[in-house]
């Protein structure tokens, strides 16, 4: 879905386009949709759908309707209605796709009722869309220094200039409700500019800036993820994490949206766990549970009077213990229902061969060469002592 100038160059070097998604192809683009539909042809009775998805920067889209009925393909820079004036932005779907897409967040797929496309975008219209976005971030910097100066506890993380620089969008994140009443004017007369403020969360500003997370790869939420679920503290405790803050959060100060990817794996292996405050009745007196591994499906349980020896049972032998507490019966004690794991045997990785695994190999010279030296000494004081004797 890449361009050809993408791929990698003679040397093995990835070449790069350097359009950070605004290439002719749109296969740049993190949130670029694979037209599966292009290559079927609708039925003989059926009206192409009118609908267009456009892009914008950050990954805004908004669907247009081709009421001029233009020739567009994917790609294509266009000049789309907007409020007031028109923007440019670049066409990523058409087709029957756009309906599916509408549907998916929830619009009506009515392409009447949607803005309209102008035309194609001329070279007039894109001088004037490349000259704003230059402008973006020193607007940024000096909106930034404005914001301090009024003292608002908010924090500006993008710009976005409308395609004709009639207006300017500010995206900003705050904890609290910010009166930026004052703050509208100073940018109105600084920038000469219509302002409009949109308030966007701690995750949104995380995919709009991107990053390298602690896995080491690029955050999930500027590559590929589209909906920002809310995580809870207890994803971490069903997976047994430490609830450390520091690990747990992202580079948007919020938990980890990787916290569920595998949660669901866990609460369906946890089924078949009992609730670890389910307390075992023996006759040796009641036992709890300290432990869980959920991977070898092992638990750990104590007596309450011996806490520091921990008996270790399996899921089925615990299981079995409770039914029989149900009944009313009390087992003799948990010893009973140990099972003997073999041991396994791990294997050498490496075998003394040639003295490979020995740590003062290099130390042994340094040993031979101390006794050395100890002998030449003694040698030297008894041939002083024979020679004063002698004299």
């Amino acid at each position: 879905m890449g361009c050809t100038s993408c791929a990698s160059g003679t040397n093995g070097q990835p070449k790069g386009c350097k359009n950070n998604g605004t290439c002719g192809t749109d296969g740049c683009n993190k949130l670029t949709v694979f037209d599966w539909l292009s290559n079927m042809s609708l039925p003989g009775n059926m009206e192409p759908f009118k609908g267009v998805e456009v892009r914008f920067k950050n990954g805004r889209k908004h669907f247009y309707q081709n009421a001029e009925d233009l020739s567009l393909s994917v790609g294509d820079i266009v000049a789309t209605e907007a409020s007031p004036g028109h923007d440019i932005g670049i066409v990523t779907l058409m087709g029957e796709l756009v309906r599916v897409q509408m549907k998916k967040k929830n619009e009506a797929p009515k392409p009447e009722a949607l803005p309209k496309i102008y035309r194609k975008a001329t070279q007039k219209d894109i001088d004037v869309w490349q000259k704003v976005r230059d402008r973006e971030a020193d607007v940024q910097k000096q909106s930034r220094e404005i914001a301090i100066r009024l003292g608002l506890q908010m924090k500006i993380s993008d710009v976005e200039f409308q395609g004709d620089a009639s207006k300017a969008i500010f995206y900003y994140t705050a904890e609290e409700r910010v009166d930026f009443r004052q703050l509208i004017k100073e940018f109105a007369r600084t920038f000469n500019t219509r302002i409009e403020m949109k308030q966007v969360g701690f995750r949104q500003e995380a995919a709009r800036l991107g990053g390298i997370g602690s896995c080491g790869r690029e955050l999930c939420c500027s590559t590929w993820l589209t909906d920002f679920r809310s995580v809870n503290t207890s994803a971490a405790r069903y997976q047994q994490l430490s609830l450390n803050p520091q690990k747990l959060a992202g580079q948007c100060g919020k938990l980890k949206c990787c916290l569920n990817y595998e949660l669901d794996t866990y609460l369906e292996a946890l089924e078949a766990f009992p609730k670890s405050d389910v307390k075992l009745q023996t006759e040796k007196g009641p036992a709890v549970c300290q432990k869980i591994d959920i991977f070898k499906g092992l638990l750990w349980y104590s007596y309450v009077k011996d806490g520091m020896n921990w008996h270790q049972l399996s899921v089925e032998k615990v299981n079995e213990i409770i039914a029989l507490n149900n009944k009313g019966k009390n087992v003799a004690s948990l010893e009973e229902f140990i099972e003997d794991t073999p041991v396994s045997k791990k294997k050498e990785l490496f075998s003394n061969v040639v003295g490979q695994d020995s740590l003062t190999r290099f130390d042994q010279p340094k040993q031979k060469r101390k006794k050395r030296r100890k002998k030449s000494r003694n040698r030297n004081k008894n041939r002083n002592r024979n020679s004063k004797k002698n004299a």
